[in-house]
């Protein structure tokens, strides 16, 4: 049956398109040729735990002379994710039609089609919509020269702002590992938001600020104080007043599925005193952790037995962080914009609700952004359905199946795969999702863009630097990979430095300190435009995608906003190139 049926993304099949609201109105339609004799249609409608009900479609009318036209109309009240396929009654028996490639309706296939059912039951961090998010690894931005107080005398205080970062850590028998701190601090990126808003930045994300022991701050020793080395809960207040002025938000990076073992909760080594979980069975904190064998067998992130994993559905860990005097609404009380949450995978949908809830009761408008490395509508996370964008959870998640397909089509990659990936996430994902997702192309885990759009050499973690020639093909490659960032729906997030022209290969030479004096031009440049269109037309808030080419190394989308539409065409491979026009409704 080479027939094709049903189209998920065609308006006459479904309306409306993608992800609905609970409670929406929503229209289904197939196509059966005539001779078929179909005598009856059911669309078959379920969950995952849930047996599929059959709603009775209604023939509608004939297309031409040979094309029936069956339609069902339905309602869902309640938010999650579906899967509805078609069960017809031919001639020759019953046949269902489900999911193929690309939202096509195979005869045959009993894998249901997706639906994302969700709810608007908190305000949206609307002041994003089109802007432009820039990604900071504190210690490596920009140090004030500020005098700091109550530093520990195990950090490796570095003097040699952009030498190469130590491999690892220096470790000692009995003792915390020391790391090596080169001294950017809050101060300094205050006085760097003039260049940053020269980039049209919006919101900035901050990589971890609180005490910790390690330079990556992932380790957290104290939710409630700002890290020594990078000032003071005064700097940071500071720094959200200041960067509000330049109409820039700020949000924080928070670490909820572990805090580091040399931390005023665990306390490990006895740094904190005669207190903490490992040392005083008594300890509140006690409940928080997940002890095998007290105090020396305990579970520990990934393995790492510096970072303790935490019981986040524990009463007493939730009320420290989503109460009403909880870690959550602490600092956004000192000015923070909202949250981005590590592992936002790894952390229980009981503790992702009393979060959300926390954040969005102390600001509506808050951002709470989770991180999620796959498609976030039908992530399955430890046995579970995840329902991270249905409502009561994450605003948005980081995008990395869109940065994945960017990346692989301006290294050569065929411009169909790319032209899936961005249909595919405007079909599952809510709007709200989809406008707000964290567009980026390199973060503090993965290669420096330029390093790996070179394709450079890795020998280890680090990277062989680019030749001449590897620069140059990098540049070409990066410029679009950044113009499909900046013009894709969603927000374009900026890893510092990337801008300038850092290279780096992974953890810890991705995280080298941004090369002031020594950036390159053109790549900033290029940056400075993207930044500056953003700013001037306002469909990136919200205007949907439209895919009008895609094949090889070309692909050509449109935009259609309310005043103007945005016409985009990039080339890849040789000469790679781009071309951005507007046009007035």
């Amino acid at each position: 049956m080479n027939h094709i049926p049903y189209q998920s993304r065609q308006g006459y099949h479904k309306e409306p398109f993608g992800a609905v609201q609970a409670g929406t109105a929503l229209v289904l339609r197939i196509v059966v040729p005539r001779e078929w004799g179909c005598s009856g249609v059911q669309l078959m409608v379920g969950t995952d735990s849930k047996v599929p009900t059959a709603y009775p479609m209604v023939w509608e009318r004939m297309e031409g002379a040979n094309e029936e036209w069956w339609r069902v109309s339905l309602q869902i009240d309640a938010p999650g994710l579906y899967w509805y396929r078609f069960s017809c009654s031919l001639a020759q028996g019953v046949w269902s039609i489900g999911a193929g490639e690309g939202g096509l309706g195979v005869w045959g296939s009993k894998t249901g089609f997706p639906l994302t059912v969700y709810c608007e039951n908190y305000a949206a961090p609307n002041w994003l919509k089109g802007g432009v998010l820039y990604q900071i690894f504190p210690d490596r931005f920009y140090g004030s020269g500020k005098p700091k107080s109550g530093v520990p005398d195990d950090r490796i205080l570095r003097v040699d702002w952009g030498g190469e970062p130590l491999a690892e850590p220096i470790r000692k028998p009995n003792r915390p590992e020391s790391y090596d701190f080169f001294g950017g601090d809050l101060a300094g990126i205050t006085q760097k938001l003039p260049y940053l808003r020269s980039l049209g930045v919006t919101c900035l994300y901050l990589n971890p600020i609180f005490e910790a022991n390690s330079n990556h701050r992932y380790d957290t020793a104290d939710y409630t104080k700002i890290d020594p080395l990078l000032g003071t809960k005064d700097d940071f207040c500071a720094l959200c007043r200041t960067a509000k002025e330049h109409d820039i938000a700020v949000v924080l990076d928070g670490v909820f599925s572990h805090t580091g073992a040399d931390s005023v909760y665990f306390n490990r080594s006895g740094r904190y005193g005669v207190g903490g979980a490992y040392r005083d069975g008594e300890s509140p904190c006690r409940a928080w952790y997940k002890f095998d064998e007290y105090p020396h067998k305990y579970r520990s992130w990934w393995g790492v037995d510096i970072l303790p994993e935490l019981q986040e559905d524990d009463p007493g860990y939730l009320s420290f962080v989503a109460g009403e005097e909880g870690i959550a609404r602490r600092w956004l009380r000192a000015g923070a914009s909202g949250w981005r949450l590590d592992v936002a995978d790894e952390l229980p949908d009981c503790f992702l609700d009393a979060f959300a809830a926390a954040v969005k009761a102390e600001k509506p408008d808050s951002y709470v952004l989770g991180e999620v490395w796959e498609d976030a509508s039908d992530k399955i996370s430890y046995g579970e359905r995840r329902r991270y964008l249905q409502g009561r959870q994450l605003d948005s998640v980081m995008n990395y199946p869109l940065a994945d397909a960017i990346l692989g089509f301006v290294q050569g990659g065929d411009a169909r795969i790319l032209a899936e990936t961005i249909e595919t996430l405007q079909e599952h994902y809510p709007p709200r999702a989809l406008h707000f997702a964290m567009n980026h192309i390199g973060t503090h885990d993965t290669i420096r863009a330029l390093t790996l759009l070179g394709s450079a050499q890795l020998v280890g973690r680090k990277a062989v630097p680019l030749t001449p020639e590897q620069k140059q093909t990098a540049i070409a490659r990066l410029k679009i990979a950044a113009v499909l960032q900046y013009t894709m729906p969603g927000v374009p997030c900026v890893y510092y430095g990337d801008e300038a022209g850092l290279e780096g290969g992974c953890d810890p030479y991705n995280r080298a300190c941004f090369p002031w004096g020594n950036e390159d031009a053109e790549i900033q440049a290029h940056y400075q435009i993207l930044g500056k269109l953003r700013r001037e037309h306002g469909l990136f808030a919200n205007a949907p995608c439209r895919i009008l080419h895609a094949n090889g190394s070309v692909i050509s989308f449109e935009r259609v906003g309310t005043d103007e539409t945005l016409c985009v065409t990039i080339k890849a491979g040789e000469a790679p190139g781009f071309e951005i026009s507007f046009a007035a409704q």
